[in-house]
C-alpha cells in the first residue's frame, strides 16, 4: 500500500506507538554493564565499536523480519470494525511478556545476596573486535525479552499498511532508540574517555545489582501497552 495524504500522520502515530517499546531493549542492565566493562578495558577502542555493531545488527534484524511477516497477514477489510487477528497477536504478546516478567522477578537475588554475573564478564579484558561483535549478537538476537519486544514493534509497523519507505523509517527510529544506551557511551568514550571512567565504574555496579527489578518493571509496562493495543483493535 502506497502512503496517501494521511500517510505521514500514520507514520508519526506508529513511531509514537513504538517509542515506549524501545525502552525494553535500551534499558537492558546487563547489556549496559557489558559495554561499560568493555569501555573500561585496555582494548576499549576495538571492543566498544565491535559490541555496538553486533548490538545494532542483533536489534535491527529481528524487528525487520517481524515487520515483513506482519505485512503478510491478511489486510483488515473493515477499517471501522474490530481487527481480531491484530487483537489476538497483541494479547498473546502481552501474556508472554507478563510471564517473562514473572520469571525475572522470581529469579531476582534476595536481600543481601550478590547478583550472579555471567562468566564472560571476567574475560572482557581479552576480547577482540570480533568477540565483542559476537557478544553483541548473542545478547540481542536469542534473548526472549528482545525477541518479544521486536515482535511487538514489528506487528505495529508491519500491520499499519505503510509504504516500504515509511516502514524503513519506522524501523530505523526503533533501532536507533533501542541501541542508544550502547551507542551514546561508545561515542562519548571516543570524545572524553578519561572523564567517563569514574561514572562508568559506579553505574555498572548498580545496574548489575538491580538487573532483575529493572527488567521486570519494563516488561510489565510493555505488556500493558500491548494489552491496550489489543483492546483498541477490538
Amino acid at each position: 500500500m502506497i502512503l496517501d495524504q494521511k500517510g505521514p500522520n500514520v507514520l508519526t502515530t506508529i513511531i509514537g506507538d513504538i517509542l515506549p517499546l524501545t525502552l525494553g531493549i535500551a534499558i537492558s542492565p546487563l547489556t549496559i554493564v557489558a559495554v561499560m566493562l568493555m569501555l573500561l578495558s585496555p582494548q576499549a577502542r576495538r571492543t566498544g565499536p565491535g559490541f555496538l555493531v553486533g548490538w545494532v545488527a542483533g536489534t535491527a534484524i529481528p524487528v525487520s523480519l517481524f515487520v515483513f511477516f506482519a505485512g503478510l497477514l491478511p489486510p483488515h477489510a473493515d477499517s471501522t470494525g474490530p481487527n481480531v487477528v491484530q487483537a489476538v497477536i497483541h494479547f498473546a504478546l502481552a501474556l508472554l511478556l507478563i510471564l517473562l516478567a514473572v520469571k525475572e522477578w522470581r529469579g531476582r537475588p534476595q536481600h543481601g545476596e550478590a547478583a550472579p554475573l555471567p562468566k564472560w564478564m571476567a574475560a572482557i579484558d581479552s576480547f577482540t573486535f570480533g568477540r565483542a561483535l559476537g557478544l553483541g549478537l548473542v545478547l540481542s538476537v536469542p534473548r526472549p525479552k528482545n525477541l518479544l519486544i521486536a515482535a511487538s514493534a514489528g506487528v505495529l509497523i508491519g500491520g499499519a499498511g505503510l509504504s516500504t519507505g515509511a516502514e524503513v523509517a519506522a524501523v530505523t527510529v526503533f533501532v536507533l532508540c533501542a541501541v542508544s544506551t550502547v551507542l551514546v557511551p561508545v561515542v562519548a568514550f571516543f570524545a572524553a574517555a578519561d572523564r567517563l571512567r569514574a561514572p562508568l565504574e559506579a553505574a555498572h555496579q548498580w545496574l548489575a545489582r538491580e538487573n532483575a527489578v529493572i527488567t521486570t518493571v519494563l516488561l510489565t509496562v510493555i505488556a500493558v501497552i500491548m494489552l491496550g493495543k489489543g483492546i483498541s483493535a477490538l
